[in-house]
């Protein structure tokens, strides 16, 4: 007896984009909802894909991907301590002295805004610039600058604040061992549901998201490391006396395209001028950054980023403020890996355009709008 063999029907094209849009809705929503709670994971997921490679390498040598795991996790958290210890004595030196100084910053502040208004009004004329208005200037840029501190003090020693730094200390390293070990099964399982139709194409994209945002991870956690260590170095050298806290910063902000180099520029340069009684120092400050800029553009990046990286500065500082606004500092870790997969996606519509009719078309002919 002769049997129809059973083909499956076919998806049409509106369930294909009606699943689209219900991943897409459900990823937005949970982001929306548990948004505020999924920091240690995104944390831990960011540290598993890291390490990732070296646990391969364990597993090729002979070591148990479970032990391999918690080895590597360990070893991070014993670096982040080693450091913490290392750093700590000097960083509460520095705050303790960056607080101590605020009354002073305030006054040289007020009276930089009062000798700024008297040169304007010199320019203007009395009518244009008075002393109320200048009072006015000077007491609101020290109460500006008191504010700020103030309110850096309560978010630092906010217990809101303490309670999520002591989740994301505890959690991140559990949640990391478990990713990070069973990070073959977990990868192999989200293989298993791709659509059969379209597995081969959107493995491919997977492989060239992988390619670039492992080359941007890895190699931008080298130069921000890099970075940090010499203007931190630097910046102490010269003697500055907050260098320290303000070379790490810039060095540790250089992910964002120029944000971390000129917000130290400007956090150096001011500090230096209320500390060094002539421009001498106020310049060395100025050429430590300026070699740092040479060392990031022609060494740093050119070695650790070089041409792998198809994430164009823009487009990082663009994803950066867009997750940022939208989804917190979740959305800032999630912003990177985004737009790497959204630049592929691009680039892989356009070449699909590039070899379509609606680009290979030939141009119509003269007369052909007239007939």
């Amino acid at each position: 007896m002769n049997t129809e063999e059973y083909l499956p029907p076919l998806a049409t094209r509106a369930q294909r984009v009606a699943l689209l849009i219900g991943l897409l809705a459900a990823a937005w929503v949970m982001l929306h909802l548990f948004g505020s709670m999924l920091l240690p994971f995104v944390a831990a997921a960011g540290i598993a894909y890291f390490l990732d490679p070296l646990a391969v390498r364990l597993t090729g040598i002979g070591v148990g991907r479970s032990i391999g795991a918690g080895v590597l996790i360990l070893g991070v958290l014993m670096a982040i301590l080693f450091f913490a210890l290392l750093l700590y004595p000097v960083l509460l030196a520095q705050i303790g002295l960056l607080v101590n100084r605020v009354p002073t910053y305030v006054q040289l502040l007020r009276g930089f805004a009062n000798d700024s208004l008297l040169s304007l009004q010199d320019r203007l004329g009395a009518d244009f610039v008075d002393e109320k208005l200048r009072d006015l200037v000077g007491g609101q840029a020290g109460a500006m600058l008191s504010f700020a501190i103030t309110a850096i003090t309560r978010v630092v020693g906010g217990s809101f604040a303490i309670f999520n730094v002591v989740t994301l200390l505890v959690v991140t390293p559990v949640v990391a061992f478990y990713l990070l070990r069973d990070w073959p099964s977990v990868i192999g399982r989200i293989n298993s549901w791709l659509p059969k139709r379209y597995a081969g194409v959107l493995r491919a994209q997977a492989r060239e998201v992988n390619r670039i945002l492992s080359a941007w991870l890895r190699g931008q956690l080298i130069c921000c490391l890099l970075l940090a260590i010499y203007y931190a170095g630097a910046l102490s050298l010269v003697g500055l006396d907050l260098g320290l806290i303000v070379g790490m910063t810039a060095g540790l902000l250089s992910f964002i395209p120029y944000v971390g180099s000129i917000t130290g520029l400007v956090c150096a340069v001011g500090l230096a001028m209320a500390q060094f009684p002539t421009w001498v120092g106020v310049t060395m400050v100025v050429v430590v950054f300026g070699v740092g800029n040479l060392l990031e553009g022609y060494v740093i990046y050119p070695r650790f980023l070089g041409d792998r990286v198809e994430l164009h500065a823009v487009w990082v500082i663009f994803a950066l403020l867009a997750g940022g606004a939208a989804f917190g500092f979740v959305g800032v870790l999630l912003a990177v890996p985004t737009a790497a997969i959204i630049g592929v996606l691009l680039r892989f519509w356009l070449r699909r355009y590039l070899e379509s009719p609606l680009y290979l078309d030939p141009p119509m002919h003269p007369g052909a709008d007239a007939q």
